[in-house]
């Protein structure tokens, strides 16, 4: 026999333990086809049958899988792409209040279209931004955990969607002022301290509220006033810095500002820090108005349309929207910041009060 083999020829093949094992669940499989069930069902239920047994012994491995142990996790994961690293709360905002508190304790493994649907029904058509978030952030989570080697339903979003229906909803922009009011507001600010100096520049501008609650002494050099990306809207490590041209009116604005700055900060608040992002808001509900801070940005963008015969490209650039497709911004090498200024200019000259006929502006397009 030795000598056979030192020829070349196979040795026998030694039949170890697997092979064994293999064969008998193979046969244990033929065993339950013939008897007319699901060898595949059955696996499930014996490996299903062994985790809870083996999590009965470590309550930690269990844990581990649940979804409110996975969502934290892909928020984390997530906290370099959204602005100021996700410290606001509002991307984990909707899951804490909508989703964990009746999926929470489940692991992902078992998180069905129908558990998500039952859990998102009562906000689907009520609060569908809300629902909306909600669900999409979820989805992330269930991502994450698939990643993470968890046997996650992929179809579990889209089976909720299809069972919670389309959503009817039809969006409702921010209520803003008619421009021809804003002057008579404008002027009733004088005496309204910082909140109303706040308001004022903000009107004046065209800026978000964040930019002009965060303007500090720093940001303004001669007549430039350059708003740092981090304060700019949109995807962090996306945003770049934007320059507003200042009008003397909103010079005179920030002067008196400066008079109750503190750190360089213009619009303090009185304890610490700046004043919240309601601030503003809170001083025209007050008054019993339905117009909100941010629609003054409208209020602008619809006078400069109907009293001005500037370039479109020049009116968007002015509220900080991007322009043209992404392929003609990467040659762009302007930010039209001269024909901004005058058409601020126009605008401020509005709101004080000092013009109110149509406005031609020398170099734009008519």
């Amino acid at each position: 026999m030795q000598r056979l083999h030192a020829q070349g020829w196979p040795r026998p093949v030694k039949r170890d333990g697997r092979l064994a094992d293999a064969r008998k669940q193979a046969d244990k499989h033929r065993a339950t086809v013939k008897d007319g069930g699901n060898s595949i069902e059955a696996c499930k239920d014996a490996e299903k049958a062994t985790q809870i047994a083996y999590e009965a012994k470590n309550p930690e491995a269990r844990k581990a899988r649940l979804l409110a142990t996975i969502a934290p996790l892909a928020f984390e994961a997530r906290k370099s792409q959204l602005r100021d690293g996700g410290k606001a709360g509002r991307w984990f905002s909707p899951l804490k209040t909508h989703v964990l508190p009746k999926l929470g304790q489940k692991p992902v493994e078992e998180v069905t279209g129908n558990e998500i649907a039952k859990a998102l029904r009562p906000i689907w058509h009520e609060q569908p931004d809300v629902a909306r978030k909600a669900i999409t952030r979820l989805d992330a989570c269930l991502s994450f955990a698939r990643a993470k080697g968890y046997e996650v339903d992929r179809m579990a979003v889209a089976d909720a969607k299809e069972l919670l229906g389309r959503q009817v909803h039809v969006a409702k922009p921010i209520p803003s002022m008619s421009w021809q009011d804003v002057p008579a507001f404008y002027q009733s600010l004088e005496e309204s301290g910082t909140t109303g100096m706040a308001l004022q520049l903000l009107i004046l501008s065209g800026l978000r509220s964040k930019p002009i609650r965060f303007a500090n002494l720093d940001q303004i050099e001669g007549d430039v006033w350059t708003v740092p990306a981090y304060l700019v809207k949109g995807q962090e490590g996306r945003t770049e810095d934007f320059r507003v041209p200042p009008t003397p009116e909103a010079l005179r604005v920030i002067k008196r500002a400066t008079e109750t700055a503190r750190d360089g900060l213009l619009f303090p608040d009185q304890r610490k820090g700046v004043i919240s992002d309601m601030t503003m808001a809170t001083l025209m509900k007050r008054r019993g108005m339905t117009a909100r801070p941010h629609g003054f940005r409208s209020s602008f963008r619809t006078w400069a349309d109907e009293q001005t015969n500037q370039s479109w490209e020049v009116k968007e650039t002015a509220i900080g929207h991007k322009v043209g497709s992404k392929v003609s911004r990467a040659y762009l090498r302007t930010d039209y910041l001269e024909e901004r200024r005058l058409l601020a200019e126009r605008w401020a000259q509005h709101v004080i009060g000092a013009s109110g006929e149509v406005v031609a502006i020398r170099g734009a397009a008519v």
